[in-house]
């Protein structure tokens, strides 16, 4: 049997991996990407190995690579990554997202420690650390997380941390009390888009209860940034958007994410359109005229690019 078979079979039988089918190519119409979504290509890239080495060896994932992130080189190449923490399988079924979705393994309890070495070997002093969703998991996931973070602190004070969690549906208050016991430097959720499209876009999801998650950790922790971002392109509109961002602000968040969405595959929701980087610089502005402390807002943001600036205030090239 050809090994593209064998690992077919593997995905679907034994790590119940669900094959992408969300969307039928007939029906969409593909747009072409303007001169402004151009990926930033390193003229020194000879960090790139050495990042995924470390990973690999210690058996570690990045949101960069299972989401197929448009980032991935100038970020491996700036030593910086986002890390996947309970499995790269998710029990949702997004349809813009890229990331496996299926019946997910058991968490690995020697996950943080060897996260943590992979964080030291690094040499990063500002972390991201987000998960697939884990309906599976009575918690959501979130000791794991808990886990996660006070074994990078017992190895360094001097390292940030920033948590980018999922909804914690069925679950909230009792994420969030685990949460309390070890919270981050820096929390984020991301609302992702508008209400009208949510259930196309996020189901099983819920706007509320994603700005009721929020606001609940602010409520607990009025003095840590929360930080939530939207995917645009998408059918929203711009009035649309900026009602969105004043909901956030509503419900405590500080920080401000908006970046383009870009089609993983045709199996995948469509571009419906490309956001003018005038029209990001916009948003921007309206967001700090709205209270946010900062607001990264430009077509190849995401919400944990160049996450360390984002605290520390600075410019996003």
């Amino acid at each position: 049997m050809p090994l593209k078979a064998c690992i077919l079979l593997y995905n679907l039988f034994i790590m119940k991996i669900i094959p992408i089918k969300n969307i039928k190519i007939q029906d969409q119409e593909i747009l072409p990407k303007p001169d402004w979504i151009k990926i930033k290509l390193p003229i020194d890239s000879s960090h790139i190995a050495n990042v995924k080495s470390i990973m690999r060896k210690n058996n570690i994932n990045s949101v960069c690579e299972e989401a197929s992130c448009p980032n991935i080189i100038e970020c491996f190449n700036k030593k910086t990554a986002t890390f996947i923490i309970l499995g790269v399988i998710c029990t949702r079924r997004c349809p813009f997202c890229d990331v496996k979705h299926g019946q997910p393994l058991t968490p690995d309890d020697k996950e943080p420690e060897r996260l943590t070495n992979a964080i030291i070997n690094i040499g990063l002093k500002y972390v991201v650390i987000t998960s697939v969703n884990r309906d599976d998991l009575l918690d959501g996931g979130a000791q794991h997380f808990v886990n996660c973070i006070s074994s990078i602190r017992k190895k360094s004070n001097n390292i940030k941390i920033e948590i980018l969690v999922p909804d914690f549906r069925r679950c909230m208050n009792l994420a969030l009390n685990i949460i309390n016991n070890q919270p981050p430097d820096v929390f984020g959720h991301n609302i992702e888009n508008v209400p009208r499209i949510y259930r196309q876009i996020r189901p099983g999801a819920n706007y509320n209860k994603s700005l009721q998650l929020l606001e609940n950790f602010k409520k607990y922790h009025p003095n840590i940034p929360s930080k939530s971002g939207l995917m645009l392109g998408l059918g929203e509109t711009n009035s649309e958007i900026i009602k969105v961002m004043q909901d956030l602000r509503n419900h405590g968040v500080t920080m401000l994410t908006l970046g383009q969405y870009l089609q993983p595959s045709r199996n995948h929701l469509p571009v419906r359109r490309y956001v003018a980087p005038k029209e990001f610089d916009d948003m921007k502005k309206e967001a700090l005229s709205m209270g946010f402390t900062y607001a990264a807002c430009g077509p190849l943001v995401r919400s944990s690019y160049q996450a360390e600036k984002h605290d520390k205030g600075l410019q996003v090239n």
